[in-house]
């Protein structure tokens, strides 16, 4: 090299993918994360920023119906995928049952980890309708929580599960 860097302009690459429902067409730099993605360029900031190492959950979202950590995911591998995120959830001003039971359980205190705990529950209830109190301990078990206390939590995933079921109003 001769003392003078050489700077190579970056491409961006074009990513078509559905993200809550939506079909959105990106353009964005090949080596972001999606978690970078669907907070820097589609302003959807409800998944948080946590570890990015893949060891807290707080940046759980549902990519084809599956939790995983959009830390740890990069968005080019999001081709043609369906991603659901905590904005996703709600509809119109009617929370999702797993937001509302949150809420009246006393399931988040400073809300950081909750969109990723809440997307991680809302994967294994649409796979398992009526998962035991050990297996909702075990598919939460990624996501930390520094606040609340886990209790809460698998009382609020188990109401929405019931309620979900049609069984509780």
């Amino acid at each position: 090299m001769s003392g003078t860097a050489r700077i190579e302009r970056r491409r961006n690459v074009q990513l078509r993918l559905s993200v809550n429902g939506e079909d959105t067409e990106v353009s964005f730099a090949p080596y972001k994360t999606l978690l970078e993605l669907l907070r820097e360029d589609l302003g959807l900031t409800g998944t948080k920023h946590g570890c990015e190492l893949g060891e807290c959950g707080a940046c759980a979202v549902l990519i084809d119906g599956e939790p995983q950590l959009a830390c740890l995911k990069l968005a080019i591998e999001c081709e043609g995928r369906s991603v659901e995120t905590i904005e996703g959830l709600a509809r119109g001003k009617e929370l999702h049952p797993l937001q509302a039971a949150f809420a009246d359980h006393g399931g988040s205190q400073c809300g950081y980890c909750t969109p990723g705990v809440i997307m991680t529950a809302k994967g294994l209830l649409d796979q398992e309708p009526n998962p035991s109190r050990e297996r909702i301990r075990e598919a939460t078990a990624g996501n930390l929580c520094r606040c609340t206390g886990y209790q809460q939590i698998v009382d609020a995933i188990e109401h929405a599960a019931a309620e979900l079921r049609g069984e509780r109003r």
